[in-house]
């Protein structure tokens, strides 16, 4: 976004110096299109609850191992939350009960 900013107020300063009209440049190729943090680890984890290897790897390499990590964090949290409100216990009960661990 703030490349394409750039580019527009190069452009009109360049203009603007030459006294010429502002043309719009030739639309190019798109760009492939990135990933973010939260769709990444959306993927990685659905890929680790599947057993699916290839799509681990290609999920990881999307982002950084900190965004995947924070990212992955963020669904943990997200998830624990949805479950407790859908059984009426806390986060703390059921983040238990997933990993097997007795009631505290």
């Amino acid at each position: 976004m703030f490349g394409r900013l750039r580019e527009i107020w190069h452009r009109k300063a360049a203009v603007a110096a030459a006294g010429a009209e502002v043309r719009r440049p030739v639309k190019r190729r798109p760009e492939k299109r990135t990933h973010n943090l939260f769709e990444a680890a959306a993927a990685y984890v659905s890929a680790c609850a599947e057993d699916d290897q290839e799509q681990i790897d290609e999920a990881a390499a999307w982002v950084s191992p900190e965004a995947l990590s924070f990212g992955v964090n963020e669904l943990a949290c997200r998830a624990v939350i949805a479950l407790a409100r859908e059984r009426d216990e806390s986060p703390r009960t059921v983040a238990r009960t997933l990993l097997g661990l007795p009631a505290a």
